[in-house]
């Protein structure tokens, strides 16, 4: 959601802002720009896509070593030229970028206006750089004074990055809530919203903290306080990220690659974690916590989207496994509704990216309850990584299609092992079931490889029904989050209605959609209540519902009743969604690509959802 590119060195900034900005269309955006200073102060910015800001820049002055670029998720204002960021000050001395939202922006910018200010934009944003040119001109200070002041006059969340036309050697950034981070160069610096842009120029970051400011001089002078005006010490840190790995790699899309990756991202999050010989699970990064997770009354996940549905698979895991009881809540909602949290629960919060912002906010709540806070986030360095007082990483690498795929089978594989590692040292599995699940966790990568291998069908139903206007998807047990992860991705990327409930509740309201037009997916493995899955079959074809089926390999009574079948290997119940999530993935892909939609960067949505 938005993206900020910055660089100050001695290279031509344009080509790298640009390709930066290339680097963060994955996040979701409407609009583009680049300010960029040669003398004078030059500011360019287009409704659309970066390819359009592009266009429009041909024949312009785009000079300079330093300079600012952005891509806009709208907020406040429709996506239109002006309301796309860099916005300028009054004077056209300064230009700012921002992320987040400040939510007392309406106040500040009634102000101003009484102050004599005309604003061109319907955008908090440009308030903001508004109050920090009053500030610098009234009071008489410098310009990182000016920024840190008006800081501590705002509400809300943000990530920002200034310059200014009287000052071509300093970029000025600060962060609440919203994400930033800074690359050390021979002689140059970068910033960027996420790491993507400047992995392949250097290696050595830093993350800024909440109400962290950076003034970044020229000739490698970097300086960090707080907007309380308290210094700290830069900590660099080195990415593990791999330019190799925001490249598409020879497929049609990210979303495909990524689909395609999941062997060997569920093998890299189970990598030394897991030795089924020995019988061994370990999770380098809550042993320290795992007494907490034995001794807890309940364990509560927090998240957000396909980050949820993962935490949904969690519940069964934990309350199957290792007898603990589980509350699976949407992050969103959690802060909001007064919950009883307790000092003995424990709080696993989950994110993609680790930097959710509801995720981060319920992370606070829960934190000034007492509880014991553990994240699973597929980010090295993310906000939520910091905020938690443990955790695992996913090791899923970079995801860069917006609709998430590897990141919900990797979040689905750390939730096994956590929940493994709990029941063995609750000694609620025999050693001899706990080993059995050990050997064929160890064996889903290569089930998943085969899974994989299922395109031809999948490519035949989405031809069938890539036209059809609603989809309903139903299963059952650990299948239940399945078919909600099934039809998200549908909906994500297709734009087709589509709903997942559990199949029992059909009954209870879907089964009235039903009719021949109706295509309803199951998740029908051989475990289970299969029998009841059966049933439930037999009510939609009673109906004449169309029922593409998801079976295990060799199933015929299921097969005899569907009208199109996809099979998976077998397996362990528990772990049928890291392999049953794989077909359903496919599917949306093949059809959305039949419907001409972006696969990649589908409408309104973004990659990191910063903003409540």
């Amino acid at each position: 959601m938005c993206g900020i590119v910055g660089y100050l060195g001695q290279k031509e900034a344009y080509p790298i802002l640009i390709k930066g900005l290339h680097r963060l269309e994955y996040r979701g955006y409407d609009s583009a720009g680049i300010a960029l200073i040669n003398g004078g102060l030059n500011v360019y910015k287009r409704k659309g896509k970066v390819a359009e800001l592009e266009a429009f820049v041909k024949g312009k002055d785009i000079s300079g070593p330093i300079g600012i670029a952005h891509t806009r998720w709208a907020t406040h204002g429709e996506p239109t030229d002006e309301n796309a960021h860099p916005h300028m000050s009054q004077s056209k001395e300064l230009s700012l970028i921002h992320n987040g939202i400040i939510e007392n922006y309406d106040v500040l910018r009634n102000e101003l206006i009484n102050r004599g200010y005309t604003f061109n934009s319907h955008t908090d944003t440009e308030v903001l750089v508004y109050l920090i040119e009053d500030i610098q001109k009234n009071e008489g200070v410098e310009l990182s004074e000016a920024v840190r002041i008006a800081l501590n006059q705002v509400i809300g969340a943000y990530a920002i990055v200034i310059l200014s036309k009287n000052d071509p050697d300093t970029l000025i950034a600060a962060k609440k809530g919203s994400p930033l981070v800074i690359g050390i160069g021979e002689d140059e610096f970068f910033i960027a919203s996420d790491a993507t842009p400047i992995v392949e120029y250097t290696k050595e970051v830093v993350y800024l903290n909440d109400e962290e400011m950076a003034v970044i001089r020229r000739n490698n002078d970097l300086r960090i306080k707080t907007i309380k005006n308290q210094d700290k010490t830069p900590y660099i840190q080195t990415l593990e990220m791999n330019l190799s790995q925001l490249e598409k790699g020879g497929f049609e899309h990210f979303m495909l690659k990524e689909i395609y990756e999941q062997p060997r991202s569920i093998m890299d999050s189970m990598r030394g974690r897991l030795n089924a010989k020995k019988g061994i699970v370990s999770l380098g990064g809550i042993i320290d916590y795992e007494q907490k997770m034995v001794a807890a009354n309940r364990i509560i996940i927090i998240a957000c989207g396909t980050s949820w549905h993962a935490g949904l698979v969690g519940e069964y895991l934990f309350e199957d496994l290792a007898r603990t009881p589980v509350e699976v809540e949407y992050a969103s909602e959690f802060r909001y509704r007064n919950p009883v949290i307790y000092e003995n629960d424990v709080v696993i919060a989950i994110s993609q990216s680790g930097e959710t912002a509801d995720t981060l906010a319920a992370i606070e709540l829960a934190r000034s309850k007492g509880a014991t806070i553990l994240g699973i986030c597929n980010v090295v360095g993310s906000s939520i990584a910091r905020a938690t007082d443990a955790g695992s990483y996913t090791h899923a690498g970079p995801e860069i299609g917006v609709a998430s795929t590897k990141a919900f089978t990797a979040q689905v594989t750390v939730l096994t092992l956590m929940a493994l590692r709990i029941a063995q040292l609750k000694g609620t599995l025999s050693k001899s079931r706990f080993q059995q699940i050990l050997f064929e966790l160890e064996s889903i990568p290569e089930k998943v490889e085969k899974t994989l291998k299922v395109s031809k069908r999948v490519i035949t139903i989405a031809e069938e029904f890539c036209q059809v206007r609603n989809f309903l998807y139903l299963g059952r047990g650990y299948n239940f989050p399945v078919a909600l992860e099934g039809a998200l991705k549908l909906k994500e990327i297709s734009y087709i209605h589509a709903e997942g409930y559990p199949a029992a509740e059909m009954k209870h309201g879907p089964i009235a959609l039903i009719d021949e037009e109706m295509p309803v997916v199951f998740i029908a493995p051989l475990k289970g209540v299969y029998e009841k899955v059966i049933s439930n079959i037999q009510e939609v074809k009673a109906r004449r519902g169309k029922v593409i089926a998801i079976v295990t390999e060799g199933d015929h009574a299921v097969s005899e009743m569907a009208d199109y079948t996809i099979e998976i290997p077998e397996t362990e119940e528990m772990l049928v969604p890291l392999l049953a999530t794989i077909p359903l993935q496919k599917l949306s892909y093949h059809i959305a690509l039949m419907r001409g939609c972006n696969v990649d960067q589908p409408r309104n949505l973004a990659k990191s959802v910063t903003v409540e």
